[in-house]
């Protein structure tokens, strides 16, 4: 029998180390007291990502509680001790993302068929990302499908590929700083929308089309930008909302109909969630009487460390 080795990786496969600096600050009109908070912005170390460093900044003082959400996520608990006027959390991050080029070609491959086949074990553990989030929006996705691909190829792959694109081309981007996720026959209706937005059309849309698949959350880095923070690339400069499809043979496989690009190293996933609800990066409440929030800021900042 032949000796099992271990192989250092290709030196085709690009390895970056990334600083992701994430602040978050609420202002209200007074000082309020500030119930549970929960976040979600710490990466799961996975093959293709590893988090060297991390540290987390709260005003006010918190205790915090490290968990696992039901999809195995990293959450933060947050519980507060004083009251406050301004809250804010900083997080920053170091980690090292592998990565492939033109993965195009080599995830294609090992994907299989359309219309997609699971087998029974997959179906099972896959059901409730088989079934729509917005089920009554299913007669004007299913419109815009068939309007948009009016023939689909042959490739599970492929067929994913013309889905991104048909929302890339389709919708204008419009930054939204109000919470919240449009329903598909919004975003459908109104012709533009966020990446939240645009992710939760395609994952609706990938489901209808019978894959499985689910909203991830997480920052985007631009590499090609002047000053490498992100913001050349739409939807840098904030957090980032894109899909994730369960292909047969291939496994999941990101896709981000915002930059019109899939299983991309530019795509650093924080959580992944059956609903867009499951994956705010950042939650809570907060108490007083006749108090309100007056200001809302987030700031993300993606770059190569040295």
């Amino acid at each position: 029998m032949p000796d099992a080795r271990h192989h250092s990786a290709s030196k085709d496969v690009p390895i970056r180390t990334l600083r992701i600096t994430h602040e978050t600050r609420y202002t209200y009109d007074r000082p309020v007291v500030f119930g549970e908070h929960r976040l979600m912005i710490r990466p799961r170390d996975g093959h293709d990502m590893r988090v060297l460093d991390s540290s987390l900044t709260v005003s006010p003082r918190a205790d915090v509680h490290w968990a696992f959400d039901t999809f195995g996520n990293s959450v933060a608990l947050l519980s507060f001790h004083d009251a406050g006027d301004e809250l804010v959390i900083e997080s920053e991050l170091l980690l090292r993302r592998y990565g492939l080029d033109e993965p195009m070609a080599r995830i294609e491959r090992f994907a299989g068929g359309y219309p997609v086949d699971y087998d029974p074990d997959e179906q099972i553990d896959l059901g409730p990302c088989l079934l729509a989030d917005q089920p009554q929006d299913k007669e004007v996705l299913a419109a815009w499908i068939a309007e948009a691909l009016p023939e689909l190829p042959g490739s599970s792959l492929q067929v994913l590929h013309a889905l991104g694109t048909a929302v890339h081309q389709s919708f204008r981007y419009a930054r939204r700083e109000e919470e919240g996720v449009q329903s598909p026959a919004e975003t459908i209706r109104l012709g533009s929308g966020t990446c939240r937005d645009f992710a939760l059309l395609f994952m609706d849309a990938a489901r209808q089309l019978g894959f499985s698949a689910r909203f991830v959350t997480g920052y985007l880095h631009d590499e090609a930008s002047g000053n490498d923070t992100g913001e050349d690339m739409t939807g840098g400069g904030a957090t980032h909302a894109w899909a994730d499809v369960f292909v047969p043979g291939a496994g999941w496989v990101e896709f981000d109909p915002t930059n019109r690009i899939f299983a991309s190293r530019n795509l650093i996933r924080v959580a992944t969630s059956r609903t867009p609800s499951q994956a705010l990066p950042v939650s809570g409440t907060f108490v007083a009487e006749g108090g309100k929030l007056l200001h809302l800021k987030v700031s993300v900042s993606v770059t190569q460390a040295e």
